[in-house]
Formats: structure tokens, C-alpha cells, sequence
């Protein structure tokens, strides 16, 4: 099967690569084996069409340091090679951002599935100026339902797009390389961030903040923030204003990935994603798959995991609740010990080897 995958993020992209990147490198690492992948990619300064990783890429767009532009020129580029090179190809998957306004779900010489991993809704209005939050509120609302085959990571996702019971859906989560279920578990002395440098989505400022009030009563815990994105000079900004002491005991080691991901995540007292919106983060999948502790907000897509035991929660949006949350953790080492415990066990199920069999039987079916 000649598999074509529109990927607006990829390895060694200046505006960096989240979730949606590293899970369609994953995937594609066993699919790969099987069926000719094409990663359809975003232009970037010193981007080269060729094998990468084992898979063919192409990239398209207008290198640009405006992540708009770039965006808009993907989707124009990318909709142009679709429709001319569609044809040459089994099955089309379409990485869908409302800020990559494709038009492909009225494509129909091939068949293609949208894969969507996650819904914004209202928050896309405390991120950009009123007209283009409104642009992407809108168009997230209708272009989902405009497609007949839609793969989703979660299903709370499902509901909040109130997508109609006609369609051929699958929902294939997120996963975790089989290493880290056998890695030791060990206690450094940090807590850890593991995920893409985005302030707003991930409020980074909300767990800064809390990390202050945390340091008074635990000095010697650390921070590693690891991760890159286009928000890294905010960050860094921020970082700026902190006391001293506190700004030297906060570390930045930029992307880490395989053995220095595996160290990171097995050394550290506790993972925490403060996100006031995710799906289904790869990074609390692979820091339960390793043993840690997890700390998330009550958002509603992370509240099963919640109330399964596997993480704690505080407030969305309160750093002092944060702070007491990771304080809780640190003077509770029984309590660390079996929430790494259960979440391990339950990640087990959850390993990209078995997921990408998963998206390959319904890539099948198309």
C-alpha cells in the first residue's frame, strides 16, 4: 500500500515538533516496514526532500519565520500536490489544523481519512487577536464534519466536535516505546516538564510560578523544562525576571529523545503537564510507562486517567493549587511509588508497535 501522510510538523523544524509529529514518526517506524510512506511536510530553512528516518518526506510551503505563513502556504502547496499526485497513492491521511485550511475534504479520487488530535473550541480567543481566533473556531466546528473517515486519539474529542453517527470512525491513542516499561526506576532530584515550548497551551508561566513557591520549602528540587518550540525567547524571558537562585535551579536542555529521553523520564521525582487543553499527551503516557508520578490539570479530557488513579490533578489555571499538589508528592513517596506503580501497569497496553497495527487495519478498510 502507497500510504501519503500530510504532516504540517516535522524532525528538524525550526517552530519545532509536538505530539502530532512524534506520533506519526512512531507509527510509521513499523508501517514503514510494510507499506511505501510519504510524509508530506512544512517547509522549513534547510528542508530537503529525501529519506529521513527511514521515510520518504517532501516538503512544501514558503520558508518563512512567521508561523502563518508558513502554514497557509502548506496548505495551498500541499492541497496543489494532492490533487496532482493523489492519484499515484492507495490512501491519503490529512493531519487536520484549522489553520491549515487544506479544503481536501471535497477530495474523492483517493481514499483519505483525517486524523484529528484535538479540539481548542473557546480557547483559541485567549490565544490570537478576535478575527483569526474566530477564523479557527469556525472552521474547526465545520471541517471535521465534511469528512467521511476521521481517526481520533481520544474519544472526548468525538463529543466535543459533535461529529454525526454516519461516519467511519477509529480511535487510535497515543503511545510509548516499549523501552521505557523496562527501564529501572530510580529518584533524581528534579521534577520534570517533557513536551513542546507553547506558554499558552501548556501554561509553562503557570508551572514556573508554582515552582517558585515550591523552591521556599524545597530548595535543593530542581526543574528541567525539556522540550523546544517557537516560544522558547518567551520562556527564556521569563526565566529572566525570576530570583537568581531560583532561575539557576531551572534547566533547559532543549529536545531530548530515545536514551536522553529514557534518563530524563526514569530520573525524575514526577512528571508535570499543566496544559489547560490537551487529548491524549504523549508525554503522561510515557512518564506513567516509566514509573513517574504524574501531575496534570483537571481538564476533561485527562479526567479518566484521574479518577483511574493513574495521575493527580489540580485546578486548571491556579498555580498555587499546583504547588500544592507537587509538594503533596514530594513529602509522599509511598504515594509516588503507587501511582508509578499502577500507571506502569497500565501503560503496558499502550505501546506503538501494537497501536500502528491498530491505524494499519484501518487504513485497510478504507
Amino acid at each position: 500500500m502507497k500510504i501519503l501522510h500530510l504532516l504540517y510538523e516535522s524532525k528538524g523544524d525550526s517552530f519545532g515538533i509536538g505530539g502530532v509529529g512524534v506520533r506519526a514518526y512512531e507509527l510509521y517506524k513499523f508501517i514503514g516496514k510494510r507499506h511505501d510512506v510519504t510524509l508530506l511536510c512544512k517547509k522549513y530553512k534547510g528542508a530537503k526532500d529525501g529519506v529521513i528516518e527511514g521515510i520518504k518526506h517532501v516538503f512544501c510551503g514558503i520558508e518563512s519565520n512567521s508561523l502563518t505563513v508558513a502554514l497557509l502556504s502548506y496548505a495551498l502547496f500541499a492541497s496543489i500536490y494532492v490533487r496532482l499526485n493523489g492519484h499515484k497513492y492507495d490512501v491519503i491521511i490529512e493531519e487536520f489544523s484549522p489553520a491549515i485550511p487544506t479544503f481536501l475534504c471535497f477530495y474523492k479520487k483517493r481514499p483519505l481519512a483525517v486524523q484529528i488530535q484535538g479540539f481548542t473550541g473557546w480557547q483559541y480567543f485567549g490565544k490570537y487577536n478576535p478575527f483569526y481566533a474566530l477564523t479557527l473556531f469556525v472552521f474547526e466546528r465545520i471541517f471535521p464534519k465534511l469528512y467521511k473517515n476521521i481517526i481520533l486519539v481520544n474519544g472526548v474529542t468525538a463529543k466535543r466536535l459533535n461529529l454525526p453517527k454516519n461516519k467511519n470512525i477509529a480511535i487510535i491513542p497515543n503511545g510509548i516505546d516499549e523501552t521505557l516499561l523496562k527501564t529501572q526506576v530510580g529518584e533524581g532530584s528534579y521534577i520534570l516538564y517533557l513536551g513542546r515550548i507553547d506558554i499558552h497551551t501548556k501554561r509553562l508561566d503557570l508551572l514556573i510560578k508554582a515552582y517558585e513557591d515550591v523552591y521556599k520549602s524545597y530548595p535543593e528540587v530542581k526543574l528541567v523544562i525539556a522540550g523546544d518550540g517557537r516560544d522558547m525567547e518567551k520562556l527564556n524571558t521569563i526565566l529572566s525576571g525570576l530570583d537568581e537562585n531560583v532561575r539557576n535551579n531551572i534547566s533547559l536542555p532543549g529536545w531530548v529523545e530515545k536514551e536522553q529521553k529514557v534518563e530524563y523520564l526514569s530520573n525524575a521525582l514526577m512528571v508535570v503537564l499543566p496544559s489547560q487543553y490537551e487529548v491524549q499527551p504523549i508525554a503522561v503516557t510515557e512518564a506513567l510507562a516509566a514509573g513517574r508520578a504524574v501531575i496534570v490539570s483537571d481538564i476533561e479530557e485527562l479526567e479518566a486517567m484521574v479518577k483511574s488513579g493513574l495521575c493527580v490533578s489540580f485546578k486548571s489555571g491556579d498555580y498555587q493549587a499546583l504547588a500544592v499538589q507537587i509538594m503533596n508528592l514530594l513529602k509522599d513517596t509511598k504515594l509516588r511509588q503507587t501511582l508509578g506503580r499502577t500507571g506502569r501497569k497500565w501503560a503496558y497496553d499502550y505501546h506503538w508497535e501494537k497501536l500502528s497495527s491498530d491505524f494499519e487495519k484501518f487504513l485497510l478498510t478504507l
